[in-house]
């Protein structure tokens, strides 16, 4: 991934199967999502500031069980997206999060929500963190 473009860009977009399908769509021309300059653009910005390996070690250096019940205090919001790879169930997010105050399941978005349905993510930690904001 540090190599070749090309290797770096074949790790982002075949990164999983659902995510592949969402990206794909952008270059059959659909509206949906994402765009081919999207996807350009963030192959780019991973290629310039070589940081492919380095978001790949996250799955290669984690020991922890990644489904273990995490124990976390702080509040914490959790947006289930449909085409995750891995889906969050509430009654899991509420047992891993003694202080969960918000739990939503947008309508669409995948591994890479935030760059496939930015405003989605944005709305859902707008609404998740309404209640900590000052007025």
């Amino acid at each position: 991934m540090a190599d070749s473009p090309i290797g770096l860009a074949t790790f982002l977009l075949d990164h999983d199967a659902a995510s592949l399908e969402l990206i794909a769509r952008s270059f059959d021309g659909q509206p949906e999502g994402l765009t081919p300059d999207d996807v350009l653009d963030n192959v780019t910005l991973f290629w310039l500031t070589n940081t492919g390996v380095s978001s790949g070690r996250l799955y290669w250096e984690n020991k922890t069980g990644f489904f273990s019940p995490k124990g976390v205090k702080v509040p914490v919001a959790v947006s289930e997206f449909p085409d995750e790879i891995y889906g969050t169930p509430r009654v899991w997010a509420e047992r891993a999060y003694p202080n969960l105050i918000y739990y939503n399941k947008p309508e669409k978005g995948g591994h890479f929500a935030a760059w496939e349905q930015p405003d989605l993510l944005v709305h859902d930690l707008r609404e998740g963190f309404r209640t900590l904001r000052s007025v």
